[in-house]
């Protein structure tokens, strides 16, 4: 049986002048557009307010995944789900009731995701493996694209693989994801993929979401 694997790639290295033409180049061969929202409070960067944002969102030809790198997680979550993205991530460290907006975001109609920076351990957050649709590991600092894959991270996205188990929850990782480290992320039990500037930075955007997907595909499971 083949492996189920899911390419999300993030617009936040693409040419942001001309971001409808950016996203139909890889619209085709892409599960969603990964969306990253940065407030430069709870990370040190700023992307996109609120409306831009939803703009965004409804004029996006797939489904959206929003990563919300923001201080204000349980206010801000539910609205994005409000506003029509397939899937809603919110930050551990970000998220006061983590339960209660999980939900929240669930009762909007999205997907909801928890994910976790580098430093957090993911055992901490066991007792929400019942209210996440995806955990997102991160393999880089949140707040800037094209950092290197951090390979320390592997024994993580092994831990959050072994506590999902058999329940149908998405492990997803965001940084540094390339020819050179998507395969080990799969390896490690990975199945959701965010790529950013290598895709973006490629002279061919499809032809390179295509090549990961495939070099994921082939890791056995």
């Amino acid at each position: 049986m083949s492996r189920e694997v899911r390419m999300t790639p993030s617009i936040l290295n693409s040419d942001l002048a001309n971001l409808q033409s950016e996203i139909l180049r890889i619209a085709d061969v892409s599960d969603f557009i990964h969306l990253d929202i940065m407030d430069d409070i709870f990370v040190p960067n700023f992307t996109f307010d609120f409306d831009t944002a939803a703009q965004i969102i409804a004029d996006c030809p797939i489904p959206v995944d929003a990563h919300l790198m923001v201080a204000n997680a349980d206010e801000i979550g539910p609205r994005y789900a409000d506003v029509g993205c397939e899937s809603v991530t919110v930050h551990a460290e970000a998220t006061r009731d983590i339960a209660g907006t999980l939900r929240q975001i669930r009762a909007a109609g999205s997907r909801a995701g928890l994910a976790v920076k580098p430093d957090t351990e993911i055992d901490e957050y066991l007792d929400f493996a019942n209210w996440v649709d995806m955990f997102l590991i991160m393999t880089v600092e949140p707040g800037f694209g094209g950092q290197k894959f951090m390979i320390d991270m592997i024994p993580k996205i092994k831990r959050a693989k072994k506590i999902i188990g058999s329940r149908p929850i998405w492990l997803q990782v965001d940084g540094g994801i390339s020819p050179e480290t998507i395969e080990m992320a799969a390896a490690a039990g990975a199945d959701t993929f965010v790529a950013g500037s290598v895709v973006f930075k490629a002279a061919d955007p499809a032809a390179m979401v295509r090549g990961l997907r495939s070099l994921a595909k082939s890791v056995p499971q």
